[in-house]
């Protein structure tokens, strides 16, 4: 009883103090289950006819990038199908700055520019990672409480546990009558609940702060097995000069990567941020997930294929523990299950942000016994 008494104060304690928090991150994770889905019925994939001519080069691209927003840095470009836009990724962390802009792949026009940092989907991110606070301020704030809600899960099943095994019933389902009272009901809602989604609500949890904290992420790694760099690491060039050529080596990469991997749903270009970086390429293999993208690095001056110390590599190269890095994201918003997986995230999100909700009524109906019984006992 004891034991049992600590578990209840902390459980109680932890849940008032990280209540909202959880409730914020909660709901907004149940908006951005679906945002590809969702996403895909308004914006347009800026598609053109297929001409008899070659694609822009990385470097025309470049140039062009370079006109649209000259005072900020072009993260990447993706190129997609002959019929598809190339997409321009311009990123700045302070200020911050995230725009895209669509050409068309062969004449370079300016088909769209897009804020990344505007729009419904964007305040819902901003929500779920920060808090909208500043970022070194709010994501401070998610990650301890998405930690301290483990515990919370924890502490939560242990009071769960029924003291006698005829009351287990009691704690699998819903045996209301007409005559139950609204606190017996609260009470059920946050216990039956709670149980039913509690391994699901751990996990989502649990890939949240490996995206949090880095040594979370290195924990994890290494307790699979893992024994690279638990991180992204970009190699250096092994030439140390360009080889004579009119025409930059950068500039060949896409075509022979789309000779190489023809099945590939898009290749997003990195240019190198010195001359002594090699160029890096994400190839997207799957639609709508993540996990099975490949990294390739490449000396800028000769093309020759580079490996990396870390984690991210080629993912038919990857081991266990790799892959339980790569599959976190995905993991976390579903994409994992495929739509099935994206309604599971969904749901439990959403049921999730109902037991911050129904533990202080729990907490306050039980405060007010306590305060109207006392009055009562003062008055007499």
């Amino acid at each position: 009883m004891a034991f049992k008494k600590s578990i209840l104060w902390l459980h109680k304690i932890l849940g008032l103090a990280t209540g909202l928090v959880v409730f914020v991150v909660a709901i907004t994770g149940c908006c951005w289950a679906f945002k590809e889905e969702i996403e895909s019925l308004y914006l347009d994939d800026y598609m053109v006819e297929i001409q008899n001519k070659p694609i822009l080069t990385p470097t025309q691209v470049k140039t062009i990038g370079s006109t649209v927003f000259p005072n900020n840095t072009i993260h990447g470009a993706i190129f997609n199908n002959s019929n598809e836009a190339i997409e321009i990724i311009y990123y700045d962390a302070e200020p911050e700055f995230y725009h895209s802009v669509f050409l068309n792949p062969y004449s370079g026009e300016v088909m769209h520019v897009e804020d990344h940092l505007s729009g419904f989907f964007a305040f819902i991110l901003k929500g779920h990672m920060r808090l909208w606070f500043p970022k070194e301020i709010g994501e401070q704030i998610v990650g301890a409480s998405i930690l301290i809600f483990i515990l919370i899960i924890i502490s939560g099943f242990i009071l769960w546990l029924p003291k006698k095994r005829k009351n287990l019933k009691q704690r699998l389902k819903f045996m209301w009558k007409p005559t139950t009272r609204w606190k017996r009901k609260n009470f059920d809602l946050h216990a039956i609940v709670g149980f039913y989604i509690c391994s699901l609500a751990f996990i989502l949890a649990f890939t949240g702060t490996i995206m949090s904290y880095n040594w979370m992420k290195y924990v994890v790694y290494k307790t699979a097995g893992g024994d690279k760099v638990p991180g992204f690491i970009i190699p250096e060039n092994e030439s140390e000069t360009s080889l004579d050529s009119e025409t930059l080596a950068i500039d060949n990469l896409i075509v022979k990567l789309k000779q190489e991997l023809p099945n590939a749903l898009s290749y997003e270009l990195h240019y190198p941020e010195s001359d002594s970086s090699s160029v890096y390429v994400e190839v997207s293999n799957s639609k709508d997930i993540f996990y099975d993208t490949d990294f390739r690095f490449y000396d800028q001056n000769t093309l020759e294929e580079l490996e990396t110390p870390g984690v991210y590599g080629k993912y038919k190269d990857a081991k266990v523990a790799e892959k339980i890095l790569r599959m976190n994201y995905d993991i976390h918003i579903g994409a994992i299950g495929g739509l099935p997986g994206k309604i599971i995230a969904f749901l439990v999100s959403l049921l999730t942000a109902t037991l911050p909700v129904t533990g202080i009524l729990l907490w306050y109906g039980r405060k007010y016994k306590k305060e109207k019984t006392l009055k009562i006992i003062d008055e007499r």
